[in-house]
């Protein structure tokens, strides 16, 4: 067996965030099939996935800038790991259950980053790191329920607290009591009962300490359940406890993990809420031996036998009231909001303390996770634009999702909703700021938006394509950047029964091109080869500004230098924004052209877009302009000629 470690250094972070992924990748069927509250939306292992894989890129992204040298030699200490981890997790978090992991391994690396000077944390670390979670998530629930993952966090709390060793025996002891604690889920949360599964994001939980375990020992403990044991008891015979209003369960609040250990909880804690070219049809992902390809049917999850009991919770954990707001604490009615809003907050605390209030008052499932100026806001309301004004109030939201629940209302349960026919065929199209995914959205593609800094990763992709609910999907990654992760997305949608072609655009102004010529009355293979070719006639040039000094193809520039691009590579470095811009679209057109496509970004002045239209209709005869806005985009200004 391999060497693994038994302390929580950087390598470490790195490796539990790996399987952890893996892990719920393994998982995500069986946990989107159980899901059944708050709202039986089907999609609780999905955002769990996509929470982690937005957790463990911002951890690679660290350890590769010291590779790169950029950051100092040794590699990342825990601090710089953990914190990356927590960041990543709180940037991607979605839907309920995500946004609660998100708090949680904000909560770890609060501990573990206390002391920036310790290069490992022991056991003792460990277990402080998990109370901290439990206590911080909880906390960041406006009305937490038992059975449900916040249980499961804080059995998993209770069981590391009474536990001495090393830091594999504290998460082989943290593993086992949520274990336990979700098989008891369904007698304490009627709609799981009902339906007599465990809680989702309790499963998905039980599956992160798994990979922690293995991180550890380098051996994956046994599988959780996703089914319930017997109705009306948990594996250790305890009784359902009622719901109704008036009643709040009677949980055990743990003190300090052991003698000299502080609280990690308390009132002084968080109240928180390069791409080949377009010729190679290889790039197309093979769509012509996947004419038969059969829809999408998710299996049923196979019957896990219940575990066997576990040690008993911590000893230290004493009777006591929970951290959480007066209101009684009741599982939501049959029916509720019909939608999900989620957003980042840019925001200082006492402006969050308002908006919770706000939000409490709009809807329910409130949710608000993060610190240092930056939070992830999850509420379900039946006025989304209220909900989003409230953000506006009090910060500047961003990376906004709202999400209706669909016919019938997922908050009626999944039997209650009639099943979506699936459309014929659908475009998936990553697109860089809000403007061009109006405009997308508007021609029939499902979008997905990629700000700056924050490309969309492959489960993100994937969910999309989910959401088109189509027979046959064509993928627009529109970023040389993005080639891997959109063929990866691709793999993972064809293996679903999904019909993918993935068209290697480089750019929006391909993607717009393609989109263009899109056929849905057409054969697949022929409306993705026109698709393609459109694509391919299309050469594309972007402006940008430098953020630091570099070599490129066209020499050195500086930070504060107007870069002019085409087709990928460096052609103009200049001073002045409309200068640079009028030499790229020179040199662009000097091969010919019929058609071109600016993309305005949202800083760009208007007398640079004139300026162009003048120059092309001065200067280039029968050659048309089109001009679209793409609002917060990156680039200044995106070229396309065709």
């Amino acid at each position: 067996m391999a060497q693994v470690a038994q302390t929580f250094d950087a390598p470490a972070v790195r490796t539990w965030c790996g399987l952890a992924l893996r892990a719920l990748g393994r998982a995500r069927e069986e946990i989107d099939a159980i899901n059944v509250y708050p709202v039986a939306d089907g999609d609780t292992g999905t955002n769990l996935y996509l929470t982690v894989e937005s957790a463990a890129a911002a951890v690679e992204a660290v350890f590769a800038g010291h590779e790169a040298g950029g950051a100092g030699p040794g590699g990342p200490s825990l601090a710089e790991a953990a914190r990356a981890m927590a960041h990543g997790a709180l940037i991607g978090a979605r839907g309920n259950s995500g946004t609660i992991l998100a708090q949680l391994l904000r909560g770890m690396a609060e501990v573990l980053a206390a002391d920036g000077a310790e290069a490992r944390a022991d056991g003792r670390a460990l277990r402080r790191a998990l109370r901290r979670a439990a206590d911080s998530a909880r906390q960041a629930v406006a009305h937490p329920v038992e059975g449900t993952v916040l249980t499961v966090a804080s059995a998993a709390a209770d069981a590391a607290c009474g536990t001495e060793g090393d830091c594999g025996a504290v998460a082989r002891a943290a593993h086992e009591g949520a274990r336990t604690a979700l098989a008891a889920t369904p007698g304490q949360l009627a709609a799981l009962e009902r339906a007599g599964v465990v809680d989702a994001g309790g499963r998905g939980l039980v599956a992160v300490l798994a990979a922690l375990v293995e991180t550890f020992t380098g051996r994956a403990p046994a599988a959780a359940p996703s089914r319930g044991t017997e109705a009306g008891t948990g594996p250790a015979g305890a009784r359902r406890q009622p719901q109704g209003a008036g009643d709040r369960p009677a949980v055990p609040h743990a003190r300090a993990c052991g003698p000299g250990e502080p609280d990690a909880g308390g009132p002084d804690a968080v109240d928180t809420a390069g791409a080949a070219d377009l010729a190679d049809t290889a790039d197309m992902g093979g769509t012509a031996d996947m004419a038969n390809a059969a829809e999408q049917v998710a299996p049923a999850p196979p019957a896990v036998p219940a575990p066997a009991a576990s040690p008993p919770a911590c000893a230290h954990a004493v009777p006591g009231p929970l951290p959480a707001p007066a209101e009684s604490v009741t599982a939501p009615p049959a029916c509720g909001p019909a939608f999900e809003v989620i957003y980042l907050l840019e925001a200082d605390d006492p402006s969050v303390a308002r908006l919770r209030r706000r939000l409490d008052a709009l809807g329910d499932s409130l949710v608000v996770v993060g610190g240092d100026g930056l939070w992830n806001v999850h509420v379900h309301v039946d006025d989304a634009g209220a909900a989003v004004e409230a953000g506006v109030e009090v910060g500047r939201p961003h990376r906004i999702r709202i999400t209706h629940f669909g016919a019938g209302d997922a908050h009626t349960g999944a039997a209650a909703r009639p099943p979506r026919e699936r459309a014929q065929r659908a475009v998936v199209a990553v697109v860089p700021g809000e403007g061009l995914a109006a405009l997308c959205t508007e021609a029939g593609a499902t979008t997905v938006l990629a700000r700056p800094g924050e490309p969309p990763a492959s489960g993100e992709l994937v969910e999309a394509v989910r959401r088109a609910h189509a027979r046959e999907v064509v993928l627009l990654p529109n970023d040389a950047e993005l080639r891997d992760t959109a063929a990866a997305a691709a793999e993972q949608a064809r293996g679903e029964g999904v019909r993918v072609a993935l068209i290697p655009t480089r750019s929006a102004v391909q993607g717009i091109a393609a989109l263009a010529v899109h056929e849905p009355g057409r054969r697949f293979d022929e409306d993705v080869v026109a698709m393609t070719s459109a694509a391919g006639a299309t050469r594309h040039g972007e402006v940008t500004v430098a953020e630091h000094r570099s070599w490129t193809s066209a020499g050195i520039c500086q930070a504060g230098d107007v870069l002019g691009l085409i087709d990928g590579d460096v052609a103009v470095i200049g001073p002045d924004v409309a200068d640079t811009a009028r030499a790229v679209l020179d040199r662009m057109l000097a091969g010919g052209g019929e058609l071109v496509t600016l993309v305005l970004g949202e800083e760009l002045p208007d007398s640079v877009a004139d300026g162009l239209e003048t120059r092309v209709r001065e200067s280039y005869l029968a050659v048309d302009t089109v001009v679209l806005r793409g609002g917060r985009q990156g680039a200044l200004l995106l070229i396309g000629v065709e």
